[in-house]
């Protein structure tokens, strides 16, 4: 498939991490995924990103991952890019998932840490280095030790910023002071795209000379997240000042279970009483209490984007 979008670099703006809408255990709603990039191409995102952390794909087979990519693409229609996580336990896996989005037209890859074994810092460079030379698209990395218990330190990022098919990375760690040594590669790479994960540091992550950010909350509330970014890059610090409480409001869902997986489990809620998505999850996790549930549509009431009645709103 021929892909009608371009890939900028850097690439600015706010990139939602899709959730994987299921009907069953490893069965893609394909209306409801079509539904959420609807959402989110409305809301003026500046790509979409399948298959991260929130789409739950290490969970997902391998099957229903590429089910994912060709579903995303075609939803997409070209209208913005599409970045695939790759990330296996088995490079031969994230090779052929990289393949698999070249042909479904996607526009970039994205590689995190592989899980289980933990890699040194010297095997997670020679991963990297073989999958951006044999990836048909170009490559993002993807810091997220609290999941892989392994970082991408910022000695290994500068010396992979050596590979021109490397292209930037998104940073989940929550650490301003790692974030910044990753903007510090950007100055010797003009196309060097730093992305912020958590959604509250955006704009700080931003101002620390970052290009925008992958949130779940732009799948909930994109016209906020992608509002915040551009006042942030223009340096708007009045118009930010003003928006960052409701960034800060809708984040409290984030914190209604205690779950190591808190976070994505309740963007997947949220959708649910948005009428986007189903909030099952990928096998073994199960969705969030009823009890949790109704603490979360609470906030969103509280936003705004649902009424009292339990309707969407805004």
């Amino acid at each position: 498939m021929n892909s009608t979008s371009t890939l900028p670099r850097p690439l600015r703006g706010v990139v939602p991490p899709l959730v994987t809408p299921l009907l069953e255990n490893d069965q893609l709603d394909e209306a409801a995924h079509a539904r959420q990039i609807e959402r989110v191409i409305g809301g003026g995102v500046a790509a979409v990103f399948a298959l991260g952390t929130t789409g739950e794909a290490p969970s997902l087979s391998l099957e229903l991952r590429r089910q994912v990519i060709a579903a995303t693409c075609r939803c997409v229609r070209g209208r913005v890019p599409v970045l695939v996580g790759i990330t296996d336990t088995c490079p031969a896996h994230s090779l052929a998932l990289a393949r698999a989005a070249a042909d479904a037209g996607a526009q970039a890859v994205v590689l995190s840490v592989p899980y289980y074994f933990p890699p040194d810092q010297v095997e997670l460079e020679t991963l990297a280095r073989r999958v951006a030379r044999e990836s048909p698209l170009p490559v993002f990395l993807y810091n997220i030790p609290q999941f892989t218990r392994v970082a991408y330190e910022v000695p290994t990022v500068q010396r992979l910023a050596e590979e021109p098919r490397i292209i930037g990375i998104k940073d989940s760690s929550g650490n301003m002071d790692y974030f910044c040594g990753l903007t510090a590669v950007g100055r010797s790479r003009p196309d060097w795209t730093v992305l912020m994960g958590p959604e509250e540091m955006l704009a700080a992550g931003i101002a620390a000379g970052g290009h925008g950010g992958v949130h779940g909350g732009a799948l909930i509330w994109p016209h906020l997240l992608v509002e915040l970014c551009a006042a942030a890059l223009a340096g708007d610090t009045a118009r930010v000042g003003a928006l960052q409480p409701r960034v800060e409001l809708l984040g409290r869902i984030y914190r209604v279970s205690s779950h190591s997986a808190a976070v994505f489990k309740a963007v997947k809620c949220a959708l649910g009483l948005l009428g986007v998505c189903h909030e099952r999850m990928a096998a073994p996790l199960l969705p969030l209490s009823a009890v949790e549930r109704d603490q979360i549509r609470a906030i969103l009431t509280e936003c705004g984007l649902l009424g009292g009645d339990g309707k969407t709103g805004q």
